[in-house]
């Protein structure tokens, strides 16, 4: 613990005594980090264990101002340690950020082949197909993946590799067949699983009158970069979870123009400022 304050106190005097450009740059990082840590935990359990870290360093700090010695004895072999305990605290969390930082090829490279026809094709079945389960109350869950790789999600369930069409993905969604409980998988324009198992948020955010079919939604958008569409079989509601959020009450035009954004191949950061670099030319060469 006093190493910990020792070094806190050379990273204050650091600031306010030494601000060049390197410290300014380390400060920008520590902010960064800082609030990608906070927006990762918000709204999830992780914030209370925050939150607790918090009081405990507090109870710490005045424990040494006050000279409680059994008192600061216990609070210094809590936190001796505190890379080991946030590691351990924050083990999801921390998963998650990593899994972003490592994204790599997926949604986009199944796309890349794919001529625009066929993608508005898939964007048509997948809307006929959830209006159709909204009107008549049966429950649907679909997980659209991206870059990050939902191989164990996958073998949950049972391995399809078909088509997408509305009438598949009605069939598999009909009440008291062998596939309709559970989530669907959708990797590019092919149906890769179907009835495949994913682990509930623990958000408290959530509301209490929605069920299984949501929570699992927006579990997996917290865990991954994964898109998800949900029917409600109590309300007929056509939702959509991305990146822990959930937007709800879609009608066809709505969800047409979210799967439209989701099918719509996005240029690289090098192709953009390529793109922008050849227009500038080109209009220098006009002129």
């Amino acid at each position: 613990m006093q190493t910990f304050l020792n070094n806190a106190e050379m990273f204050l005097y650091n600031i306010i005594h030494l601000p060049n450009l390197i410290s300014v740059l380390d400060i920008i990082i520590m902010a960064v980090l800082l609030y990608q840590l906070v927006m990762l935990t918000r709204q999830t359990p992780a914030i209370q264990v925050v939150k607790g870290l918090a009081v405990l360093l507090v109870i710490s700090l005045l424990s040494e101002l006050l000279g409680l010695t059994s008192l600061n004895w216990l609070m210094q072999k809590l936190l001796n340690n505190p890379a080991l305990l946030v590691v351990i605290l924050f083990q999801p969390e921390l998963r998650r950020m990593l899994a972003q930082l490592g994204q790599g090829a997926g949604l986009e490279h199944t796309l890349s082949g794919a001529s625009e026809t066929e993608n508005q094709r898939i964007i048509r079945e997948i809307t006929q197909c959830c209006i159709r389960l909204s009107r008549r109350r049966v429950g649907a869950l679909i997980v659209f993946e991206q870059k990050t790789g939902l191989k164990e999600v996958i073998e949950t369930g049972t391995q399809l590799d078909a088509s997408i069409s509305a009438p598949l993905l009605e069939n598999i969604f009909e009440p008291n067949t062998p596939l309709h409980d559970g989530a669907v998988i959708i990797r590019g324009q092919r149906i890769v699983s179907a009835a495949c198992v994913l682990k509930l948020s623990e958000s408290h955010a959530l509301s209490r009158d929605l069920g299984t079919r949501h929570r699992a939604a927006l579990g997996i958008s917290e865990s991954t970069d994964a898109v998800t569409v949900i029917v409600s079989e109590e309300t007929g509601t056509i939702s959509l979870t991305r990146d822990g959020h959930m937007t709800r009450h879609l009608d066809a035009a709505a969800l047409t123009a979210a799967l439209n954004e989701l099918y719509t191949e996005q240029p690289s950061f090098l192709r953009r400022v390529f793109s922008r670099f050849n227009v500038r030319r080109e209009q220098k060469g006009v002129q």
